[in-house]
């Protein structure tokens, strides 16, 4: 006699490159202990044995808003946010919300609860299964320039934080290896929390191209909260102007400031659904 795989549901999505399964804990927690949560997500992030990610947002239940999310990295870490997954989740809401809405309606708000505040999301334009989205993603903080010593050099980069930290390295072009730098960099005792790395180079005003090296999943092909920190950084140290297209090689996106408010715009495409079986 055979037995039924137990499947945990799940939907895929993707930000400019940036994919995220999407997981209601709810219809989890029935075949997975909240404790198994870590060990889960690298299990199923695998881009070998699972179904592959750079994270997992959890999603449960908020009495404040529509979602709350909760992010853990493809290595079982947990971080703050994400604004690339925080824009995948507000694509998966709508599109739930699709069957009872106008699809031609614009401006529709969705706010999500992550573990860096309240984020509300405005759709801007698509519709199922791709949207575009910008998000209020609060006040970032801009640090003085920051000296770290990484085998025997120095590098020089500038600390900002958008409810989870990121140092950004203002560069001329992306040499080879640059992903072996930004992990030494990225291990340096400075950061005690960990760090997300930038390397940015200035194409103009409003354009700079960006490559990304984050906590606890390595390279990524873009960046939403990097996206920010890049923006902020070049517009601080005098090289950009907001807007700021920030250019990746998952996409672009837009960050803009208004007073001390960052806004971040972007699309965010629904990839597939289906169950990962357990046990």
């Amino acid at each position: 006699m055979s037995v039924k795989s137990v499947g945990i549901p799940f939907v895929k999505a993707s930000a400019c490159g940036n994919d995220f399964l999407l997981i209601d804990i709810s219809r989890a927690e029935p075949v997975l202990a909240s404790s198994d949560i870590a060990a889960f997500t690298q299990r199923i992030c695998d881009r070998h044995d699972g179904v592959g990610a750079d994270g997992v947002e959890w999603m449960s239940a908020h009495a404040e808003a529509d979602v709350e999310i909760r992010l853990i990295n493809a290595d079982g870490s947990e971080a703050e946010i994400s604004g690339n997954g925080t824009r995948c989740v507000a694509a998966y809401l709508y599109s739930e919300r699709d069957s009872v809405l106008d699809s031609e309606r614009e401006q529709e708000k969705i706010t999500i609860q992550t573990g860096a505040g309240l984020k509300t999301c405005v759709r801007t334009g698509g519709k199922s299964p791709e949207y575009e989205f910008e998000i209020e993603m609060g006040r970032g903080e801009i640090g003085p320039e920051l000296a770290v010593r990484t085998d025997g050099r120095e590098v020089r980069g500038i600390p900002v934080s958008m409810g989870n930290p990121h140092y950004v390295i203002f560069v001329q072009s992306f040499a080879e290896g640059w992903q072996s730098r930004a992990a030494e960099i990225q291990r340096n005792s400075e950061f005690r929390h960990g760090v997300n790395i930038e390397m940015v180079a200035i194409d103009g005003k409003h354009d700079v191209r960006s490559r990304f090296f984050e906590r606890g999943v390595g390279e990524t092909q873009s960046s939403g909260t990097g996206s920010c920190a890049s923006a902020l950084a070049a517009i601080a140290a005098g090289k950009a102007e907001s807007p700021v297209r920030v250019h990746a090689p998952g996409g672009t996106q837009t960050v803009r400031k208004e007073g001390n408010t960052v806004f971040l715009r972007g699309t965010a495409r629904l990839v597939c659904e289906g169950e990962f079986f357990v046990g």
